[in-house]
């Protein structure tokens, strides 16, 4: 039996609908009406929903409506900033209109992208040390400052997105101090809380959610109301990130960063405290040696680095240099502010640099990542389900879309993944005409996989010739910086069209100017392969250098492949393949985002049509025309206008 917010849904998205008399033109497209039905359906009676909803669906439509005339709580979570101020400066506002409701709502992010009052000031007391440039930028910032409403650094113009000067003027949980603040009523971040709090209808990221998640089981101070309904869009995204807040991230840039602090408390406060700069910067000796020989080493599994006699040692010495450290500040508490903060940091980190050392859980991966000069030290746990059931609490409807969930016509991967086995599981296929809109192209003849100069020739001819077709107007991913980099210099000799290389600007920048151009060639690795819209003409051709399989040396994935083959399943089968159906259809996702859209898409990996598993692959995909001659594909793209 229909409830009463199924019948108001129906009503609509019905020809004779809120939405028809409000959209010019407006066509009612069944895929959409399903999703709305379906996500009313979770909402009214109360259980769990998977739904994938091809590209062209409408899905942002399809769940707004139903949460919005359901009058319930709601959380509305993306993968991107993008996403969430399209939703909360475009969507929300239309809607609300077009159905004349008015339920409160909150824009929510993440407390470092809101200006902090207190730095600010603080820099600006100091500007006198400053090069020019900063303190020109500072100005500026002063004056939005003054201006702005919401504190929202998104909205700061005037100073670009990339400055180093705004990362010393945004808040972070360091530098807060809380009531003691003379801003604390003017604070933005707190306000944002607040509104947030008292929201019905609230906007978030993926990060943030999780975040405030398992603050709360951690005691301190909740950010989001508790929700009837949570819609996670991008869901694809959520495995990741859930693998990443049940873990633990070690940053030796923060050690870098305490140990500095203290010499600055000791050369600013503390003159009587010799001590503390000497073993400081010892400490930082030794940090930046143990560094240097973990980057030599080449090691990406902390068990590895245990394993080695000289690293084991010198990991455990620097532990016991930051010991020393730690007893020493711990005895001039009370004497700084700042240093109190310092030792409450520092203890933490080294509790959990200990933690971390003794490598003790043998359900987690231990992996030591590079980052600049520093180095990331992560404990991700290889099986995040169990948690999931937990956090996924029965009290609330949880419902999980992306335009890229299922695995050879399955929704099983992403629903075990997350321990929502009894989820309702929908697939809503894209209503685009792919079989006319589309070419995919898997040219005969290709190398083998791999890096060797025959790919990257052969890579290089495939996009010389495409792109010339093309008439530019491409977009060329690929699955490592080092091929980029290998085909963008070849490129350069090649092609007469401008070419947009990942690195040379910012993500946006090198967006921004790829739809200015109209005829540019635009060169990405992973950052690119999702959330990138480009429509119309702009973009005619994909090329995708291979499979995105995850290496094979990758910690995480060797411990959740050993950890599967001790349940008597195959690594391949239940994590690898499933892992890179779901990345190629991001990738693939670029291509066609519109109605009219036509394009190529052209795979330069053989193993699609010649292993067993290229079927999962194939099965995946768009229902796109096929082809293995080159020739052919170039005709298609010559003929778009």
């Amino acid at each position: 039996m229909s409830s009463r917010l199924q019948k108001e849904v129906e009503l609509a998205f019905s020809s004779e609908g809120a939405l028809a008399k409000s959209i010019h033109q407006y066509r009612p497209r069944q895929s959409q009406f399903d999703m709305a039905m379906a996500v009313s359906d979770a909402v009214a009676n109360k259980h769990n929903l998977i739904l994938e909803a091809g590209t062209g669906v409408g899905k942002t439509y399809a769940y707004l409506i139903p949460a919005l005339l359901s009058g319930k709580q709601v959380i509305i979570s993306t993968g991107s900033k993008n996403l969430q101020e399209q939703l909360f400066f475009k969507d929300l506002p239309l809607l609300l209109k077009m159905f004349s409701v008015a339920p409160k709502t909150a824009l929510l992010k993440g407390r470092s992208n809101y200006l902090c009052q207190l730095r600010l000031e603080k820099n600006l007391q100091n500007i006198s040390k400053m090069s020019p440039q900063v303190v020109d930028e500072l100005i500026k910032i002063n004056q939005w400052a003054s201006m702005t409403k919401d504190g929202d650094i998104g909205n700061l113009t005037a100073v670009a997105e990339n400055s180093a000067t705004i990362g010393t003027v945004t808040s972070t949980k360091e530098s807060c101090t809380g009531k003691k603040c003379a801003y604390y009523d003017a604070c933005f971040s707190r306000k944002a809380k607040i509104k947030a709090q008292d929201a019905k209808v609230v906007v978030v990221n993926h990060h943030l959610f999780f975040a405030d998640r398992l603050l709360k089981d951690t005691g301190f101070a909740e950010l989001l109301p508790e929700a009837d309904v949570v819609v996670f869009d991008e869901a694809h995204l959520v495995p990741d990130i859930c693998i990443n807040y049940f873990g633990q991230q070690i940053a030796t840039r923060d050690i870098d960063r305490l140990l500095n602090q203290v010499i600055d408390v000791y050369r600013t406060e503390l003159r009587d405290t010799i001590q503390l700069e000497q073993l400081s910067q010892r400490s930082l000796v030794k940090l930046s040696h143990w560094q240097n020989e973990l980057l030599e080493a080449e090691v990406t599994d902390w068990r590895q680095v245990i394993s080695n006699k000289s690293l084991a040692t010198q990991s455990w010495d620097l532990l016991t240099e930051l010991t020393t450290i730690l007893k020493v500040t711990t005895e001039h508490v009370g004497r700084s502010e700042t240093l109190d903060s310092i030792v409450t940091q520092l203890a933490t980190l080294i509790g959990n640099l200990q933690s971390y050392f003794e490598c003790h859980d043998q359900n987690a991966a231990y992996s030591v990542e590079p980052s600049g000069r520093f180095t990331m030290l992560r404990v991700a746990p290889i099986n995040i389900a169990k948690q999931c059931q937990q956090l996924f609490d029965k009290n609330t409807q949880w419902i999980f879309t992306s335009a890229t969930l299922q695995v050879n016509r399955q929704l099983k991967h992403f629903a075990d993944e997350l321990g929502l086995g009894k989820a309702k599981q929908i697939i809503l296929d894209s209503p685009f005409d792919y079989p006319n809109q589309a070419l995919f192209c898997v040219p005969r003849h290709l190398a083998k996989s791999g890096q060797s100069a025959a790919n990257v020739n052969q890579l290089v001819d495939v996009c010389t010739q495409a792109i010339n077709a093309a008439q530019g107007r491409t977009f060329i991913l690929f699955t490592s910086h080092h091929m980029l980099q290998q085909v963008a210099i070849a490129l350069q000799r090649k092609v007469n069209y401008p070419l947009l290389v990942q690195g040379q600007a910012s993500k946006q920048s090198l967006l921004n100017k790829f739809r200015q151009l109209g005829n540019g060639v635009l060169l990405g690795t992973s950052s690119f392969w999702e959330g990138i819209d480009v429509r119309g003409r702009l973009l005619s051709c994909v090329i995708i250098d291979k499979l995105p399989f995850v290496s094979p040396d990758d910690t995480l994935y060797r411990a959740r492949a050993a950890n599967a083959e001790r349940s008597n399943k195959d690594p391949f089968q239940t994590i690898s393949l499933p892992q890179a159906v779901i990345s190629l259809k991001q990738g693939v996702g670029r291509l066609i985002r519109d109605e009219k859209d036509r394009g190529v898409l052209i795979l330069c990996d053989n193993r699609i049509v010649n292993r067993p598993y290229g079927e999962a692959f194939i099965n995946s995909l768009p229902p796109m025309s096929r082809t293995r001659d080159l020739d052919t594909a170039l005709s298609f793209l010559k003929r778009i206008p």
